[in-house]
């Protein structure tokens, strides 16, 4: 009898929907040279700028990045409820990983593709060394640097799944998703718990998603990038990144 209830309980709870996919990177390419909502960021200003432009690649319609020595982000702003869609899905593909890149050194801060994210964090979670860098660096860069952020990087050297602080800061951690030339020439689809990361990262919970960016990025060692990215959307836990 008491199993008999239980079912019948269990058919009257209401259903749990499945939050909507909430797109920031759908691209078209009917949209010309920059998405709608994104913007060219220069943290490098001496070296030439990454090019950028929507294209359809093998199908997929994606941003394409092009770097020779230099550095440049496609970047949006984001307002991101990470309870209700805390998974970041996206596709890239890499036509070649760089050859002398090394995330350890400043002269090797550079990668065939990245997606950055940047957080505003807790008060309280900063200490005043921290507080003191962040001041100065944002009277050279302004208010584009973030409390903290997130780089998941396509690397030539470590494994998958490597931590490592930014070679310039420790308020930016590096997350290796793929290393190496296995993937190289194909689309390659990734899912991310973006606070679970962060709490790995930084020990904490952040306060706020702030932001997104891109990036091929060849300054530091002088080589040539060629990247592609699409398909950027938080989904919640339970959604396999399947529904496009």
């Amino acid at each position: 009898m008491l199993g008999a209830l239980c079912r019948i309980a269990v058919l009257l709870l209401p259903a749990v929907a499945m939050a909507d996919p909430v797109w920031v990177g759908r691209f078209d390419s009917g949209q010309g040279a920059l998405p709608p909502g994104w913007h060219i960021e220069r943290p490098n200003p001496n070296a030439p700028p990454t090019r950028y432009r929507v294209r359809e690649w093998d199908g997929v319609a994606a941003v394409e990045a092009h770097a020779e020595a230099g550095m440049a982000l496609l970047a949006r702003p984001l307002d991101i409820d990470l309870a209700r869609t805390p998974m970041l899905c996206w596709r890239w593909r890499i036509d070649a990983v760089l050859q002398s890149s090394d995330m350890r050194s400043r002269a090797g801060d550079d990668f065939a593709a990245r997606v950055y994210l940047s957080f505003s964090v807790p008060p309280e979670t900063l200490d005043m060394g921290d507080r003191v860098a962040l001041a100065a660096g944002r009277i050279l860069h302004g208010d584009v640097l973030p409390d903290a952020a997130l780089n998941y990087v396509w690397d030539n050297r470590h494994v998958v799944g490597t931590w490592q602080a930014n070679a310039y800061t420790d308020r930016a951690r590096m997350l290796v998703l793929r290393s190496g030339a296995t993937d190289v020439g194909r689309w390659v689809t990734e899912r991310r718990d973006v606070g679970a990361d962060f709490q790995v990262a930084f020990g904490h919970a952040p306060r706020r998603l702030t932001g997104l960016a891109l990036a091929s990025d060849t300054d530091n060692t002088g080589e040539t990038a060629h990247a592609g990215f699409a398909d950027f959307r938080f989904v919640a836990r339970g959604d396999d990144c399947a529904r496009l």
